[in-house]
């Protein structure tokens, strides 16, 4: 585990939020998205699909699926257990990692930029976002976290929170680039 972020964001009532990084050169870390799920939809598929090839632009980004509930356990602790074990195994360890979670901290668009900004400092190789189950986290992720954040106040589930990061993640280069997408 590393550094903790600080994610706070300056705001000048006359300018509105701003990002720290925008319109600096940030390190790029390759992002990889690891989310528990059953097989997509082809909409969703096709959504995830453009927002990663328009991430691309700035950064490599892998989608990498994890089945729920690999071993087929008939109790929920056992489900996430299992799941928790499946994305663990996929995880670096010097990810720089940060879990989805209906009890995360609450960011926005601004602050999102700057975990993609800051974790680039951080000295890790890789940003790891992760997409819990039906049930959720088990408590390896809950340990190895660096950051927990929410996407919203509504609870989603993982196929709606994933069109949701990749597009934040979109936004959030285009907020550190300056460009035009976020307003």
């Amino acid at each position: 585990m590393g550094t903790a972020i600080q994610l706070c964001v300056t705001s000048n009532p006359a300018q509105g939020r701003k990002c720290k990084y925008e319109g600096q050169s940030v390190r790029a870390l390759p992002i990889r998205i690891l989310s528990v799920g059953k097989k997509r939809s082809r909409g969703l598929q096709l959504m995830v699909d453009e927002y990663a090839d328009k991430l691309r632009y700035y950064c490599n980004v892998e989608d990498a699926q994890i089945r729920p509930n690999p071993r087929n356990a008939r109790d929920q602790r056992a489900q996430v257990d299992a799941e928790d074990e499946a994305v663990m195994n996929l995880i670096r360890s010097d990810d720089w990692v940060v879990m989805l979670d209906e009890r995360g901290q609450d960011i926005e668009s601004e602050q999102m930029a700057e975990l993609v900004g800051d974790a680039g400092n951080t000295g890790a190789s890789r940003l790891s976002f992760c997409i819990g189950g039906p049930y959720g986290h088990g408590r390896k992720m809950r340990q190895r976290a660096n950051l927990s954040i929410k996407l919203s106040s509504l609870v989603l589930n993982h196929q709606i929170a994933l069109l949701v990061l990749m597009e934040q993640l979109y936004r959030s280069w285009t907020i550190l680039k300056g460009q035009k997408y976020h307003h």
